[in-house]
């Protein structure tokens, strides 16, 4: 970790080049950041409220909410799963911290997140939510959820440079596991006993945060979210050790 700190201007200047290069060359170009969460909020609004008929309060504002702390987490890990194969010049050329490309995708993920409260906290005020002293926690959450994205995501790039396979098996694995997260539904509408098992998923305890802070307007459940800073700490430091193991021979691999 040392030595990611002392290449953070390294890093800084991968998470920018991931922010102009993500939409280079379409027509909306930077835009893309505002319209592709609202597009997704169109059409899972479309099926779950109107095909599905999931009626709750402002569902909108409940939706926009889980897909915007969700997309942080997946797109980083779809994306970082497959960063250092793509990166194999630079990774047989040049000496730097290997860890830098995964942790410069999650943090391109969470400056789009925070480019995205722009349309967030606007819808938040039309609906009548406003700011109150809960919102502060919005910092500590978005901490915890980037440093467990980071752990998964040092995971799966380091497997996946020895088995090619990991990033399309995780297209379908990052699919179920939506549905196994209150992002479209609440908790509430889970039966008991599969809500228990339900609440084992850490990204539950992360988006229901999300939820308390802005939608529910309450303060958060902290042993859901006790429980998910330490499998956060766990994952990240497992992915750290993976990742630090095998990335040894990525030079060879890629």
């Amino acid at each position: 970790m040392m030595e990611v700190y002392a290449y953070r201007s390294m890093l800084w200047s991968m998470i920018l080049s991931d922010l102009r290069t993500r939409y280079k060359g379409s027509v909306l170009g930077f835009l893309w950041t505002f319209m592709n969460p609202l597009l997704m909020l169109l059409v899972y609004m479309l099926v779950f409220s109107t095909v599905m008929r999931i009626r709750i309060p402002n569902y909108a504002v409940y939706l926009f909410i889980g897909l915007l702390a969700w997309n942080v987490f997946a797109n980083s890990v779809q994306s970082a799963s497959s960063v250092i194969v793509r990166q194999a010049s630079m990774v047989k050329k040049i000496y730097f911290p290997r860890a830098i490309l995964p942790l410069a995708v999650v943090g391109g993920s969470v400056m789009n997140y925070l480019f995205s409260l722009a349309i967030l906290i606007p819808l938040l005020l039309m609906f009548g939510y406003y700011p109150s002293l809960s919102w502060l926690l919005l910092v500590v959450i978005l901490f915890i959820e980037t440093l467990f994205t980071a752990g998964v995501a040092l995971l799966v790039s380091s497997v996946n440079v020895y088995f090619r396979d990991v990033e399309h098996v995780l297209s379908i694995f990052m699919m179920m596991w939506f549905y196994i997260t209150p992002v479209v539904y609440p908790i509430t509408m889970v039966p008991h006993r599969m809500g228990q098992l339900f609440k084992l998923n850490p990204m539950t305890a992360l988006i229901y945060s999300f939820q308390s802070i802005f939608y529910y307007e309450q303060p958060i459940h902290w042993k859901l979210f006790v429980y998910a800073i330490v499998v956060s700490c766990l994952v990240f430091v497992i992915g750290w050790q993976v990742f630090q193991r095998l990335s040894r021979r990525f030079a060879e691999e890629v």
